[in-house]
């Protein structure tokens, strides 16, 4: 069996004869980041997620619920382990709904809850996850305010589209 090479007529000098190679290179992993306070966007957000992954493997989900206080309340000492048992309840029953929603997906995911300004934690989590996995692709996914309060002093969704280091997804 005689092999040739030709030379093409368009490629530039030392182009001509590209090795090809037969590996597939490596898929890197979706990492998403879903905001997740049980409401009805988020739960649309978490919904969008698990579709998205379920179509474009392999990939993972991180639901993550931000405890916060605004910075006006200021609370004693026994008020303050009250509302930490608080939000340790709260935490438990959105990790509940959480895996319910997610239970028939086959995906993996995880939970994970913080305390502090919603937007930073989110930030927070994205970065973690970016940091241990460079190759991955990080997005972070929230559901859309339908607050009136939002539209005057901000929202999440907007805090994260100017501060986030990764990509961000808002559902409607």
């Amino acid at each position: 069996m005689i092999i040739t090479t030709r030379r093409l007529r368009h490629a530039p000098r030392g182009l001509s004869w590209l090795p090809m190679s037969t590996e597939t290179p490596p898929f890197p992993e979706a990492h998403l980041v879903v905001g997740f306070d049980g409401s009805p966007a988020a739960t649309r957000a978490l919904d969008a997620a698990a579709r998205l992954l379920s179509v474009r493997r392999p990939g993972r989900i991180t639901v993550a619920w931000v405890a916060h206080l605004p910075s006006t309340v200021e609370l004693s000492a026994d008020a303050v382990a009250i509302v930490e048992s608080d939000f340790d309840q709260v935490a438990r029953e959105l990790r509940t709904t959480a895996a319910e929603r997610l239970a028939d997906s086959g995906l993996s995911w995880d939970f994970q809850w913080r305390q502090g300004q919603i937007a930073h934690e989110l930030i927070a989590i994205a970065e973690s996850a970016q940091a241990a996995r460079q190759e991955d692709v990080v997005v972070i996914m929230v559901g859309s305010s339908s607050s009136a309060m939002h539209r005057i002093v901000g929202s999440v969704a907007v805090s994260l589209a100017r501060h986030a280091p990764v990509p961000i997804t808002v559902v409607p």
